[in-house]
């Protein structure tokens, strides 16, 4: 019989003994927290103001607080996955999922609205995408690019299933029914998938060409891993910053709604399509050279956004290729640690890297709308994204360390 904790158990490319069903029962749970937890939000504000009474920033605000907790959160959880596996972890945020939901739709007060949302904060954190990274690194290894390529392109699924989904429902119920009947699909999708499939050993952790004989902390110390850290998180304020500001630059320069929107969601399909390029991009450049290139390629497509008004068909294919840059970074931070230093400690180390990067993308809303007041214009706010980004690519060139993949 197997030894299913022997390293070619449950990880090598092609093994028998991996756990296949983890990969099918990952994507319908990332499409499903993602798309509720998350995407259901921005749908269901404008009626949630509207009924209660609370302020846009306000209800804002709670959300923002939602993703600045699960950043911090991640790292316990990742420190939980690597000793223990993602299965309690995972089910237990789901869990907490569905209550936060329950909380908020019964809300009757905003104090209680931030509550729900703090827990949700948790959830995120225990359910997104840093814990079912570290679950497929490490069950998936050394073929876990592929893993996680499959994954990401079905959370990229997750608005187009339930944003649509969320407004029908908000048209025949009220935000508060809306938010009941998402949080029972949540419970009837992500509590048995996580509970029943994610049940496999878990394997020790493959070795690495990487030096993966420091200790966690001494790694996080390390001068690579700080810069990496900045050079993720002021990437990711411009990048999240691009995103929310995209519409409200091309309602100033003289489109109408729907051209905006219909600009921003092929940005969203540019997202996919750049996810399918990743694996063969890092077949073939060093983890340095890729974070750099990548980074560099943002800032570009964020230049060109800046200084192109029109035609509308040259606006949406640069919408288009900073979705495509988009979608490669977020493979790009799932990979960082595995390519510098081996997944002994995955998911600790990924959730220490993201937290200042996910704190930057809850600030960049607020950030970015004060920034484009005090520039003068959205024009000039993108320039400023892109000479951030720039920053960053310039960041990134110095963060190889020895034995990277």
């Amino acid at each position: 019989m197997t030894d299913p904790h022997a390293p070619g158990a449950a990880t090598g490319a092609g093994d028998r003994s991996r756990p296949r069903a983890v990969l099918p029962a990952l994507c319908a749970t990332q499409i499903t927290s993602w798309g509720i937890v998350y995407y259901a939000f921005p749908v269901l504000n404008p009626q949630i103001t509207a009924d209660s009474g609370w302020s846009t920033g306000a209800t804002m605000a709670a959300f923002s607080l939602a993703l600045v907790v699960s950043g911090v959160a991640g790292i316990g959880v990742g420190r939980i996955i690597d000793r223990r596996g993602p299965r309690t972890v995972m089910t237990a945020g789901s869990v907490v999922g569905v209550l936060s939901l329950v909380i908020v739709a019964l809300a009757p007060n905003l104090p209680v609205f931030f509550g729900g949302w703090l827990l949700g904060g948790f959830a995120m954190a225990a359910t997104f995408y840093q814990p079912a990274f570290a679950a497929l690194t490490r069950w998936w290894a050394p073929d876990h690019v592929r893993a996680l390529t499959i994954v990401t392109l079905a959370g990229g699924l997750a608005s187009t299933v339930f944003a649509p989904l969320t407004a029908v429902l908000a048209e025949q119920l009220s935000w508060r029914e809306t938010y009941l009947v998402l949080a029972v699909v949540l419970a009837a999708v992500t509590i048995p998938a996580h509970a029943i499939v994610l049940r496999p050993p878990w394997p020790p952790a493959t070795p690495s060409s990487a030096s993966t004989d420091a200790s966690p902390g001494a790694v996080a110390r390390s001068r690579p891993f700080l810069l990496l850290a900045i050079a993720f998180t002021l990437s990711a304020f411009a990048m999240y910053a691009v995103v929310v500001t995209l519409v409200p630059l091309l309602l100033e320069r003289g489109y109408t709604t729907a051209q905006a929107a219909w600009a921003l969601g092929l940005g969203g399909a540019g997202q996919t399509l750049g996810r399918t390029l990743y694996a063969p991009l890092a077949r073939r450049t060093g983890a340095t050279v890729r974070t750099a290139t990548l980074i560099a390629l943002g800032a570009l497509t964020t230049a060109a956004l800046a200084v192109t008004p029109g035609p509308y068909g040259l606006v949406v294919a640069a919408s288009i290729a900073a979705g495509a840059v988009r979608g490669n970074l977020t493979l790009l931070q799932a990979t960082a640690i595995t390519d510098r230093w081996g997944t002994r400690h995955y998911g600790r180390l990924s959730a220490i890297l993201s937290a200042p990067a996910m704190t930057a993308a809850a600030l960049a809303p607020f950030a970015a709308a004060a920034l484009a007041s005090v520039l003068g214009g959205y024009p000039e706010l993108f320039g400023v994204l892109a000479g951030l980004a720039a920053a960053s690519a310039c960041v990134a060139t110095a963060t190889s360390v020895r034995g990277e993949s």
